[in-house]
């Protein structure tokens, strides 16, 4: 009887604490991360089809690809997503004033690659990527570097080869992340 007793009176404390565990894991359960892309063109499936498309062009024509010019950038507690962002994005304005004006193709995606990475570029600056501010960057000088140490047509066709890789990159990190809870 003694042993009923003792089971019954921890009945409600088991009965609370199974209750507060189901609280905390459906308070878990609703918080969501949501992802935005700061700029429209970075979620664009036309956009993507044209990365796509000039990147696969330049690459049929390139003769050495064991030469990356692209710096791979890893996050860490310093380099947090919007810092790697706008490292990406001054990439991107190199492109716009250094390869693209200089690429002639007949390739029917060049014209609207060329277009949204500029809208991208705009996009970036008004979220706060200002490119002066990254110009100097070590991965933004190395990439720089790299791309001037290759001869004039191989380093166009390089740098366009790459293009699904610097869009990448900036699909990935140019992101706002929102927390909510449902």
């Amino acid at each position: 009887m003694l042993a009923s007793t003792l089971r019954c009176s921890r009945c409600p404390a088991v009965a609370l604490l199974a209750l507060s565990l189901l609280i905390g894991w459906s308070e878990q359960a609703a918080v969501q991360h949501l992802h935005r892309a700061l700029s429209p063109p970075l979620v664009d499936e036309g956009t993507y089809v044209a990365v796509e498309e000039v990147a696969k062009q330049a690459q049929r024509e390139q003769d050495d690809p064991s030469v990356r010019l692209l710096p791979n950038i890893k996050p860490n507690q310093e380099t947090r997503d919007l810092e790697i962002c706008c490292i990406h994005a001054n990439i991107l304005d190199f492109y716009l004033n250094n390869v693209l004006p200089h690429h002639s193709s007949n390739n029917a995606h060049a014209h609207r690659l060329q277009t949204d990475l500029s809208r991208i570029s705009r996009d970036l600056e008004t979220h706060g990527c200002s490119i002066n501010r990254y110009r100097d960057h070590q991965h933004a000088e190395e990439f720089s570097r790299r791309f001037f140490a290759l001869d004039g047509r191989h380093r166009l066709n390089k740098a366009l080869g790459e293009i699904d890789i610097l869009f990448s990159y900036l699909q990935d990190y140019c992101i706002q992340t929102n927390v909510t809870v449902a």
